[in-house]
């Protein structure tokens, strides 16, 4: 994980213009609009695949953070908080009300700094509803997470992982 003291100016600058952006022009788009929320979302370098589901309830802290492969889908209500790079990998889908969560903090330090760490969500991978990814993690092609799962380490490739914290509960290997 890196620690993170404090964002740039820049940084903020960039996060008022994408919430006004978001606000105005990309949130009440209408429900088939995925193409124009992609345009706006590499508006702010977001590096956005051919074919691409994002639906206009996802909240996306910082599009320059976020890649998406082709075909990959990010329900309504999906959350990624990211300060750190979010790869959602080709073909991945992320249910509604997902949280991505690329930050923490060093609770040990008397400064409480900011830590940040990627997450990388494998080709084909689904993370079901509700489920939550912290820092650091990489979900695996093919992967399964469980409704409502806590994945707060790697989990491998072609398994059903779910629970609180999320463990391999099957092999899907073809």
């Amino acid at each position: 994980m890196t620690t993170v003291r404090s964002y740039s100016l820049a940084n903020k600058v960039a996060r008022v213009l994408w919430g006004t952006v978001y606000l105005l022009l990309f949130r009440f788009s209408p429900r088939l609009c995925h193409p124009w929320r992609a345009l706006l979302l590499r508006c702010f370098r977001a590096r956005i695949g051919d074919g691409c589901h994002i639906y206009g309830a996802a909240k996306i802290w910082a599009p320059w953070n976020l890649e998406c492969g082709r075909n990959a889908a990010i329900a309504d209500g999906v959350e990624i908080y990211n300060p750190a790079r979010v790869l959602v990998d080709e073909g991945a889908i992320i249910s509604q009300q997902v949280y991505l969560c690329s930050a923490t903090h060093d609770y040990l330090a008397d400064d409480f700094p900011i830590l940040v760490a990627p997450i990388h969500v494998g080709k084909k991978a689904w993370i079901a509803a509700r489920s939550i990814v912290l820092p650091g993690v990489t979900i695996g092609d093919g992967c399964v997470v469980g409704a409502g799962s806590v994945v707060t380490k790697s989990t491998p490739p072609h398994t059903v992982c779910a629970g609180n914290p999320a463990t391999v509960i099957k092999d899907i290997r073809r």
